[in-house]
């Protein structure tokens, strides 16, 4: 039998549960929930949780197994899992072990046997707050909760961007994409060669220069976690891409990212975005689409980016969900067309980029399709 193991928040409250996958010690870090009913593995592999403690809404996670080719990464990044339930019998035709066995191979710590509604509910209505899972019982001393509230994992872009640049052609060669990664899900990759398009990965300290340097059609900034101001090289680099008039592609933190370089502004939210039942509304059409969405900020809509328009905007707290830009060949998105939240509602896109693309391109023959 596991021991005990209890969730203590920063504020003071505490929660026992059992520990499941790896016994690891104590592990701190943002404890935040996701309201996916199915998704778990995309969960656990996105790049954009690194030092998150994941609380998982839907009561039963793990009864489909662990499938390796639905992964968004190589490796799990959540610090910690929090699950109602975690299922010790999976049963589907592709699954190839149980979340437990999985977990103790890539050393992230489960927890189960929470009220998992209780701590959405508390999220909800205090915000996101330090956590840490300990197999010390309460009571716990104030200098504790003092260290908890004052954690601060450093910046999380730089533990998962890619070391070194990759390469990934498409079957179909007739675009080239730079993909800035930040990190950046394996399915962006797998979008933009379905579109014909070769995509070289570089790190997020690439310069604006060496991407310059590779002549690409476009640059797509990926998706990544942490607070978007902390990446102030990276900032400082994409104004001078900014001013080069490559059409560029913003997701998530490139969202985010694309909007600081721009001048605009950033904020935390009180609890963030994420899930697959997002609803956007596009300012341009008044269509609802449901979207996929792992994000702790936003960015401001007052103001805006100069050269920017409020492309898309959240129908729940109608925070800025993309942009379009006049003055450069661009756009952004806070959202995951890549991913299937609708399921298949924004996955156009990236046909948004290729025109782009297109507008640009200096070629004797038009571009493929």
């Amino acid at each position: 039998m596991k021991t005990p193991t209890y969730l203590l928040l920063e504020n003071g409250t505490y929660l026992e549960g059992t520990s499941f996958g790896a016994d690891t010690g104590e592990v701190t870090g943002e404890v935040v929930f996701t309201t996916g009913m199915t998704g778990y593995l995309e969960t656990l592999t996105d790049p954009s949780y690194c030092g998150q403690i994941v609380v998982q809404t839907f009561p039963l996670i793990g009864n489909y197994g662990v499938i390796p080719t639905d992964f968004e990464s190589g490796d799990t990044h959540p610090a910690a899992y929090i699950v109602k339930e975690w299922c010790h019998s999976p049963s589907n035709f592709r699954s190839q072990e149980g979340l437990d066995t999985f977990f103790q191979a890539k050393n992230l710590p489960g927890l189960a046997g929470i009220d998992t509604r209780m701590l959405t509910r508390l999220l909800r209505e205090n915000g996101t707050m330090n956590g840490k899972l300990t197999k010390k019982a309460p009571p716990y001393r104030p200098e504790e909760l003092a260290e908890l509230r004052s954690h601060r994992f450093p910046n999380p872009v730089l533990a998962v961007t890619r070391k070194t640049a990759e390469t990934f052609p498409a079957a179909l060669s007739c675009y080239r994409v730079v993909l800035w990664d930040f990190g950046a899900k394996e399915n962006i990759i797998r979008e933009l060669n379905r579109r014909h398009c070769d995509v070289i990965a570089v790190p997020a300290g690439t310069s604006a220069e060496d991407i310059q340097k590779l002549r690409p059609d476009g640059v797509l900034l990926s998706n990544g976690p942490g607070d978007p101001e902390e990446n102030t090289g990276v900032i400082r680099e994409l104004k001078k891409l900014c001013g080069t008039k490559i059409p560029l592609f913003g997701i998530c933190l490139g969202h985010q990212l694309l909007a600081l370089a721009q001048g605009g502004r950033t904020e935390k939210l009180k609890y963030g975005h994420r899930g697959a039942n997002q609803p956007v509304k596009n300012m341009e059409t008044g269509r609802i689409s449901i979207t996929s969405q792992n994000h702790g900020y936003a960015v401001c809509s007052e103001p805006l980016p100069k050269g920017a328009a409020l492309w898309f905007e959240n129908v729940n707290d109608r925070t800025c969900e993309g942009l379009r830009y006049t003055t450069i060949p661009a756009c952004s998105v806070q959202f995951h067309p890549e991913a299937c939240g609708g399921p298949k509602d924004t996955e156009s896109l990236f046909e948004e980029f290729l025109s782009l693309m297109e507008q640009t391109i200096q070629k004797e023959e038009k571009p493929c399709r």
